[in-house]
């Protein structure tokens, strides 16, 4: 082989080399980089869902507000879920306004009052969650984050996590 045909050679597997490196760390790194991959599941997920308050169904503040949903940040760090939103299948929504620690829950109750950093309220005077229904949580940007489904009708065939079954079905919700 000549002087000048080695060099040619040398040089194009050294740029081969130099490509192979390069895009080994954007692979390597676990982002996207536009090629398709699934997206990594998000640390904020819907933790226990209680949809039918114990006791009596009366309609009064202390009922409602024992009708509750989940949201856990299972990260290390912190989340702000401000404009997320927590909806059920008639499309009743509740817009965060918080910033979740991570490795923390917080419990989003039905009806009214003070919201805390474990407690936040919906201010709603009738009951949300159906005894066949599904709790969707959404980013900011409005991309299903987590979703929860429990009745008859959907395939957990039941209770979600926490929520009673039997008890009877509310009418007029």
């Amino acid at each position: 082989m000549s002087r000048s045909a080695r060099r040619i050679t040398a040089a194009v597997l050294a740029s081969g080399a130099l490509l192979a490196a390069a895009a080994l760390p954007a692979s390597a790194d676990g982002r996207d980089h536009g090629h398709h991959r699934p997206s990594p599941r998000s640390a904020v997920v819907l933790g226990k869902i209680q949809y039918d308050s114990p006791g009596r169904d009366n309609g009064s503040n202390r009922s409602l507000n024992a009708e509750w949903v989940t949201v856990t940040n299972t990260g290390r760090h912190a989340v702000n879920l401000r404009g997320w939103t927590l909806s059920d299948e008639s499309r009743r929504t509740y817009t965060f306004d918080l910033r979740l620690a991570g490795r923390s829950s917080v419990r989003v109750h039905t009806g009214v009052g003070r919201d805390t950093r474990h407690d936040v309220y919906q201010d709603r005077r009738h009951y949300v969650w159906d005894s066949r229904d599904t709790a969707t949580l959404r980013d900011s940007r409005g991309r299903t984050v987590d979703s929860k489904s429990w009745g008859r009708h959907h395939r957990d065939g039941g209770q979600r996590d926490g929520g009673p079954r039997g008890g009877g079905h509310r009418g007029n919700r």
